[in-house]
């Protein structure tokens, strides 16, 4: 039978084969050594065990009835010294219980006599895949740990090394920035990386989510109030700027401040005083400002957001932090980290990605950027139950990905409202809900696209 080109291509692999028959040995021995691979043989269980210690082979085939120390036995020694080790049990005498029984133990595969041997030929084929795979995952780990990022951020790609080199630039000094980017990419983690590079590290970081505050309640979020300023103000509260003495107030979502707020909080920062709402004296604070928005800080003063006086203050420096599909190359590292993550949380053990999994990763847009490939990472971990996430473990919208919008036809008596309920539906269900790839399909913010969901009385 001819060397299969494959195997020789991923480098030459030593087997140890372990069986009390000389004959079955030397069958094994000489089919191994063709497909080329260093093939080292063993009579019973411990001396194949002492092989294994010494040797450190890269599979073992083993016979599971032998004197002394059975397979299965050995199957156990052998995985307590390196688990991922690939173990493949033979038998003449095998059973259905018997090969559960193997498998549960962490055989690679379990083959009965007379030995099929394109079958064998296809497991060890897989077997090696496994060594090569989990060399990636832990080539991977090594970066990780020896720092393949910056702060918390993971990626070694251009885009994110000159991100790298401006966060730190930025950390140097006090300059108020804006950092801009879609949702997911990590803006608020940017501005607690120059924060906790910077000298007011030893101060607080006070975030404050513009979007997600009602406009009733911010302003007494950001300036703090006296009791009995409004009704249902029971005590005395400090805003955030006054929380942020000494260190960093974030900013996010600013394009989705209220308009009546925004000279107000210019006078603040100008002024380097604040004073509580329903209150008489006013706090002198010492704060770094850093904002952020997912839209373009220009586009947003144009269309009456944002004002422009206000934009001039915040925006001595800005930070475009890069969508996920615009550095793929990243995707394999963050998976990684990912997964060590969520195999902490999850008590898991999963080793990495199957090469088809982490191709629909990196062929996929990220709307979600970051975040979306967090979630999708944690429920593959959790849904995977062994060494690896396969693509049967990733979300249906990434196995089977639709095109990208719907085809609406228009016709007379078709209102336009009629016509947009029917595209943004449409486009929905084509992403599997996903809301944030329908917005980025449709050229629409999320918020638009929920918004009009909840028009339509739908969640």
């Amino acid at each position: 039978m001819p060397a299969d080109s494959t195997l020789l291509e991923k480098g030459n692999r030593t087997i140890l084969v372990v069986d009390d028959d000389e004959t079955m040995r030397r069958v094994l021995e000489a089919r191994l050594k063709n497909w080329g691979y260093t093939v080292l043989t063993a009579a019973d269980g411990a001396e194949a065990e002492r092989f294994a210690k010494l040797q450190e082979p890269d599979m073992v085939i083993s016979d599971i009835v032998m004197p002394g120390l059975s397979g299965m036995e050995l199957l156990r020694l052998l995985k307590q010294g390196d688990p991922s080790r690939p173990v493949i049990l033979i038998t003449a005498q095998g059973t259905i219980d018997m090969a559960i029984a193997a498998i549960k133990e962490g055989a690679q595969d379990f083959l009965t006599k007379p030995l099929d041997y394109s079958k064998l030929q296809s497991v060890l084929e897989e077997a090696q895949q496994d060594i090569v795979l989990r060399q990636k995952s832990r080539n991977l780990e090594t970066q990780l740990q020896d720092g393949s990022g910056f702060g918390g951020f993971v990626g070694t790609s251009k885009r994110m090394g000159e991100i790298y080199e401006l966060l730190q630039s930025l950390a140097g000094s006090d300059a108020s920035t804006i950092i801009t980017g879609e949702s997911g990419t990590g803006k608020e983690l940017a501005a607690r990386t120059i924060h906790e590079r910077s000298a007011r590290s030893k101060g607080p970081f006070i975030a404050i989510n513009a979007a997600a505050i009602p406009e009733s309640l911010i302003e007494s979020e950001v300036f703090g109030h006296e009791k009995g300023a409004f009704t249902g103000a029971v005590g005395v509260r400090a805003g955030c700027i006054e929380l942020a003495h000494r260190g960093t107030l974030f900013l996010d979502e600013i394009g989705e401040m209220p308009m009546s707020l925004q000279p107000k909080l210019l006078r603040v920062l100008e002024d380097g005083r604040v004073r509580r709402l329903g209150g008489r004296e006013e706090f002198r604070f010492d704060v770094r400002v850093i904002s952020a928005t997912n839209q373009e800080p220009s586009t947003a003063v144009r269309n009456g957001k944002l004002r422009e006086d206000l934009y001039y203050r915040l925006n001595v420096f800005t930070v475009a932090l890069p969508p996920l599909r615009e550095r793929q190359e990243d995707i394999a590292g963050l998976a990684q980290h990912f997964i060590r993550e969520y195999d902490i949380k999850h008590h898991t053990s999963v080793v990495g990605l199957r090469p088809e999994a982490l191709e629909k990763l990196q062929g996929y847009s990220w709307p979600g950027n970051v975040r979306e490939l967090r979630n999708v990472i944690e429920r593959a971990v959790i849904l995977s139950k062994g060494d690896w996430i396969e693509h049967s473990h990733l979300p249906p919208y990434l196995r089977n990905p639709q095109p990208e919008a719907a085809n609406i036809v228009a016709a007379a008596g078709r209102t336009a409202a009629d016509m947009e309920r029917e595209l943004i539906l449409a486009t929905l269900e084509s992403t599997g809900n996903n809301k944030a790839e329908t917005a980025r399909r449709l050229g629409l913010d999320v918020k638009t696209i929920r918004n009009k969901l909840k028009s339509y009385g739908l969640h």
